[in-house]
């Protein structure tokens, strides 16, 4: 598989996963700690997707 194709592939899927995170992600009723908290994880995970997907599009290209 040419690295053009692949490096396009890896990124329609990251943009999938992010999107379905975006469209899942809910508004939390009050101002509880456990609504930060999910917050907090929720922001993680987008944060290690995103370096996944820099990591990727690295790799690919060298």
């Amino acid at each position: 598989m040419e690295k053009g194709r692949l490096e396009a592939f890896s990124d329609g899927v990251i943009a999938i996963i992010i999107t379905i995170m975006v469209l899942e992600m809910k508004v939390p009723h009050g101002d509880s700690l456990e609504a930060l908290n999910l917050y907090y994880l929720y922001f993680s995970v987008m944060y290690l997707v995103l370096s996944m997907w820099a990591s990727i599009g690295t790799t690919i290209t060298t």
